[in-house]
């Protein structure tokens, strides 16, 4: 499944709404992610960055427009085909205090829909690299909130996903992690050949590694070729 152009998302002229509202969420988007591509989407909230990441991966279908997602029409019957070749770590990753499952469990849950399982040094790099490769015995549920939040970002490394979907991933982390997650990310973009879509509000850990930034406002997208366009 070869995306054509090289392209791992591709948005032209989508309009997406939500069933009961009386406006539309995304407004005549037009948005092209390259394979090997670090796209950072940022803008104020409820300018519709959320819903434009889960149009890309096909959770929310256009009313207007073409989504393709590694070529595949996310109107078709083979999306989910390409999504499992995608990690996706949502905004409300959380698990309440009585999820049993340890950490190496979630990780492993993530995992399962993978045709071959990664090699257990594979998932004992990342995990180190992380600094939870000592939690992974404990409950998620016990785990602090970026605790649990590097839990899912291992999860999701670990599959070497084509293209990689992150929705504010520094939320619950520190100041020093959130520039080591954007390294990580950099690195996974130049040496796996990852496209990586990100939203964040705070884009100082990832302004000087980001090749693109795509700003968002009242559903509407503006592309910036340039990374110095930002504030």
């Amino acid at each position: 499944m070869e995306p054509p152009g090289g392209e791992a998302v591709s948005l032209s002229g989508v309009w997406v709404s939500y069933s009961g509202s009386g406006r539309p969420a995304i407004v005549d988007a037009f948005l092209s992610v390259r394979k090997r591509e670090f796209v950072l989407i940022t803008g104020p909230n409820g300018a519709g960055k959320t819903t434009l990441v889960e149009t890309c991966l096909g959770i929310l279908r256009p009313l207007r427009g073409r989504a393709l997602l590694l070529g595949v029409d996310t109107c078709s019957r083979r999306i989910m085909t390409a999504r499992k070749e995608c990690s996706y770590v949502p905004q409300d990753f959380m698990r309440p205090p009585h999820d049993y499952y340890t950490a190496e469990q979630v990780i492993r849950f993530g995992l399962a829909s993978l045709k071959e399982q990664p090699p257990r040094e594979v998932i004992e790099e990342v995990t180190r690299e992380l600094e939870i490769d000592r939690l992974l015995k404990r409950p998620i549920g016990t785990l602090s909130g970026g605790q649990q939040q590097r839990v899912f970002l291992a999860r999701a490394l670990i599959r070497k996903p084509r293209v990689l979907f992150l929705d504010e991933p520094f939320s619950s982390l520190d100041e020093g992690f959130r520039r080591r997650i954007a390294e990580m990310l950099r690195s996974e973009v130049d040496e796996s050949y990852t496209a990586v879509v990100m939203v964040s509000h705070d884009t100082s850990p990832v302004r000087d590694l980001a090749d693109r930034v795509v700003l968002m406002s009242d559903g509407r997208v503006k592309s910036l070729d340039r990374v110095e366009g930002l504030g």
